[in-house]
């Protein structure tokens, strides 16, 4: 009993994250090997079904590699992952030029409305993400409301097609599918800011408008990096958004080569190579986000 805090024994306050170690391993790192082991391993040449290489010896790195070539400028999947990399870009920075505004409002100024603002942004939370995606079809279908409402005010007398090959519906289904996301972790950054800090800059002579840009913003950069990771990771993993939205190849993102290769062909081994260079490339993001905020922290100790 010689390594005690307070009353009880140190391993106590460790042994709360033994089912949460416990549950990673089981539920992330053994399915994360399948695929390492799919990805390196073969496919049974009758029944056309995955065999793994579970031991590293025997790993095949061939096709890896191949699939790996393959991302580079002119290779089968550079156009995909282009086209993906583009989507989630301009998808994150419509979420950010809508979100950071709302939540801004909702910290800054909603003080009698702050909790109804803050129900309503839950809200979405209760639908499951399938039946808001039905729903923006039902809105962009070519007899749908939206159609409706720009022949009607003559916006557009010839409304387009939404729904086939039309790479705005994607975007903006990616915006309205995972902006909720993005608000929440920007609100509580924006909450956390210590309000003294801006009545400071008031005090010197500060402007509203230099005291946000001088103040507010430098602050709650690391919020909006963290917000923005946390949307544009599984953005980039997403296939059911662009099959229900669009359904075309002309739209297929990462994430659809992915499932097309498990589920519809009889090359599973690519689907996980796939898998395992989508991994590397948002691990490259999430270090980089790990590395900021390890940086802000570090700056602000040293204050």
């Amino acid at each position: 009993m010689s390594e005690k805090s307070g009353i009880y024994p140190r391993w106590l306050w460790q042994a709360f994250a033994l089912p949460g170690v416990v549950w990673l391993i089981l539920l992330f790192l053994v399915p994360f090997y399948a695929v390492i082991g799919v990805a390196f391993g073969g496919v049974d040449p009758i029944f056309l079904i995955p065999v793994p290489a579970w031991n590293p010896l025997d790993w095949n790195a061939e096709a890896v590699i191949q699939t790996l070539s393959g991302f580079l400028p002119g290779g089968d999947y550079w156009a995909v992952f282009w086209r993906t990399t583009l989507y989630v870009a301009v998808a994150l920075a419509l979420c950010l030029l809508v979100g950071y505004p709302v939540a801004y409002y909702i910290s800054r100024h909603a003080r009698r409305t702050k909790s109804i603002l803050l129900a309503l942004l839950v809200l979405p939370f209760w639908v499951s993400y399938l039946m808001r995606m039905l729903a923006w079809v039902n809105l962009f279908a070519p007899s749908g409301y939206v159609n409706d409402f720009l022949a009607w005010s003559h916006i557009l007398p010839d409304p387009p097609d939404w729904l086939n090959g039309n790479p705005v519906s994607v975007v903006l289904a990616l915006v309205y599918g995972y902006i909720p996301y993005l608000i929440l972790p920007l609100l509580a950054a924006l909450d956390r800011i210590d309000k003294s800090l801006l009545e400071a800059a008031r005090d010197l002579g500060a402007s509203p408008a230099r005291a946000f840009l001088h103040v507010t913003l430098p602050l709650s950069m690391t919020g909006v990096l963290g917000a923005s990771v946390i949307i544009a990771l599984p953005m980039f993993g997403d296939y059911y958004t662009p099959n229900i939205i669009s359904g075309s190849p002309t739209t297929s993102m990462l994430g659809n080569q992915i499932d097309l290769f498990f589920h519809g062909g009889p090359q599973p081994q690519i689907g996980a190579s796939l898998t395992l260079v989508l991994s590397l490339f948002l691990a490259v993001l999430m270090t980089y986000y790990m590395y900021s905020v390890a940086r802000s922290t570090r700056e602000v100790r040293d204050e």
